[in-house]
């Protein structure tokens, strides 16, 4: 009896549900007192998955921030070797141009060596006896005078820097030709112009150029500008701070000047004989 009730009530509730649709608000309602129970057994399996992904997330960030770091380095390195490359063929070229404005023998040097002592301004340059390198040779770079060459070995030279206390040269005021002779401070960024009147036409900003009278130094090559000039009517003469021009210490490669300037063959003349040969091309079709 039990059965035969509940299943012609279950039949009588499908057939009313299915026709009028009564039973869709009892639906809802149940669904929304349920839903909290659902949620609250789905809970675990939310929260193990979550978890999961969490942790898998934050390993896979790890690995790629740490990628991406060590590529950043590499790209930083090969950026500054780049840039370095850049800069000494820069240098190259304008070293390059240089010897074709001068008209003396020159050849490329490299530094491979620097004097260790703070009070000597010395460096060491691939070229020595082989490559007809000789004493008192001038060292410059694109922008003025670097040194002089002191010694020489057969695979190496030495060069004395500009700023070395114990070296001078003989410059002139490239304004109005007024001489002088300019001094190393043992400071790389620092000359001294000596024994000049305090009266002597000489200003800030003046540059100095070799004035070739010593016989070493050919004449017109810059040397320094004047950025301080201090007159003491108490002494006779000036006390003047120059800076050099040339990079004593930022350079890798350097120019050795010969000693003798090239000399400067005359236009060879054309015989009677070509400058018939030639007409005879330009007139034959």
């Amino acid at each position: 009896m039990r059965l035969v009730f509940f299943v012609t009530l279950s039949l009588a509730l499908i057939l009313v549900d299915a026709r009028f649709n009564y039973l869709e608000p009892m639906r809802q309602v149940v669904s929304v007192l349920i839903y909290p129970l659902q949620r609250l057994t789905t809970l675990p399996a939310v929260i193990w998955h979550g978890m999961g992904d969490y942790f898998q997330t934050q390993t896979h960030l790890t690995q790629e921030n740490a990628q991406l770091r060590n590529q950043r380095i590499q790209d930083a390195a090969q950026l500054n070797a780049l840039k370095d490359v850049q800069y000494e063929n820069a240098r190259l070229h304008q070293l390059w141009a240089i010897t074709k404005r001068v008209n003396y023998p020159m050849q490329l040097a490299e530094i491979v060596a620097v004097e260790r002592d703070l009070f000597k301004r010395k460096l060491f340059v691939n070229k020595g006896i082989q490559d007809k390198v000789e004493k008192g040779q001038v060292v410059i770079d694109d922008t003025g005078v670097v040194g002089q060459v002191t010694r020489v070995y057969p695979w190496l030279a030495e060069v004395t820097l500009l700023t070395d206390k114990n070296h001078a040269v003989p410059v002139q005021v490239e304004r109005n030709g007024l001489r002088a002779v300019v001094f190393g401070s043992g400071d790389i960024n620092e000359l001294t112009l000596r024994y000049i009147p305090i009266s002597a036409d000489i200003q800030n900003g003046d540059v100095l150029v070799t004035s070739g009278i010593d016989g070493l130094y050919p004449s017109g090559l810059p040397v320094a500008k004047i950025i301080k000039i201090e007159r003491d009517p108490a002494y006779p003469f000036s006390r003047i701070a120059c800076v050099p021009l040339a990079g004593v210490e930022r350079n890798r490669h350097l120019l050795i000047v010969g000693a003798t300037p090239i000399p400067v063959l005359p236009p060879v003349e054309e015989t009677a004989a070509e400058k018939s040969k030639y007409s005879l091309h330009q007139v034959t079709p």
